[in-house]
């Protein structure tokens, strides 16, 4: 009886393990940022458009469904979709002179689903997707390391230790450094939501593609740093700054493109 008390004991602390791990887990998709992009977005709506958007949204909001690429990537009937998470622009090159993937990225993805929700008399279900689609896509583009060198998969072969735990470059950016705020995703709009006339307009112009090349110029600062004691503090010190930037700008383009496609 004892042994079998003193296994079931065992199997316990084993499914608690389990549990944490799934959890902590769960906080690698970035799901924070992609939060911020969407409610970013909403503060900087026309009226035209907010009325479509809850015409197709319903009761979920641009920051509920930031996340939801990320959320079906455990459905076989959307793995089409994963190489559009991510564009490769080696140094020194524009998109245009890339060996474009075929199966398709970020860039091409935004172009397809902006062409589909144009489109006259378009299956609602589809329109949905597609939205929530364009919310997610935008946002990915504004993380530097989604717009990969071609060289390490975006920074996660680039391994590193962030306070104590086995990490990646990308991860970092797409999570760690965001989650380390404890900041809600309503606060930390509150925070950067603060861009000027001038600012919107010029962030608003320009392509996909040029807001793409744009996240090239953070890349080699990104690669810069020094493993060590307290390394963590210095470098998201050094990046906070950049990475409250690409989330507002990722919120005011994401705006600009809906309030064209349904002003």
């Amino acid at each position: 009886m004892e042994k079998l008390k003193q296994m079931k004991n065992l199997f316990t602390v084993v499914l608690i393990v389990f549990s944490l791990s799934i959890s902590l887990e769960g906080k690698t998709w970035g799901m924070l940022g992609h939060r911020v992009v969407g409610e970013v977005a909403t503060k900087h709506l026309s009226e035209s458009a907010k009325q479509k958007i809850q015409s197709i949204l319903g009761n979920q909001t641009l920051a509920e469904v930031s996340n939801w690429m990320d959320d079906i990537k455990s459905d076989k009937k959307y793995d089409y979709l994963n190489p559009w998470h991510y564009v490769t622009i080696p140094d020194g090159m524009k998109y245009s002179e890339t060996n474009i993937n075929p199966k398709g990225d970020a860039l091409a993805g935004i172009d397809f689903v902006i062409q589909q929700l144009k489109t006259e008399g378009l299956d609602p279900t589809l329109e949905k997707e597609y939205l929530m689609m364009l919310v997610h896509l935008i946002g990915d583009i504004h993380q530097p390391l989604h717009v990969g060198n071609g060289k390490d998969r975006g920074g996660n072969d680039v391994k590193v230790t962030w306070f104590g735990q086995s990490s990646n470059l990308h991860k970092i950016w797409d999570s760690e450094i965001l989650d380390g705020k404890k900041y809600s995703y309503t606060e930390l709009t509150a925070i950067i939501n603060h861009p000027t006339s001038e600012e919107i307009a010029a962030w608003q112009s320009g392509s996909v593609e040029d807001w793409a090349h744009q996240c090239m110029d953070f890349r080699d600062g990104i690669y810069e740093y020094e493993s060590g004691y307290a390394w963590e503090y210095k470098y998201q010190y050094a990046h906070w700054g950049t990475m409250k930037n690409q989330l507002l700008k990722g919120g005011v383009r994401l705006a600009g493109l809906l309030n064209d496609i349904y002003g």
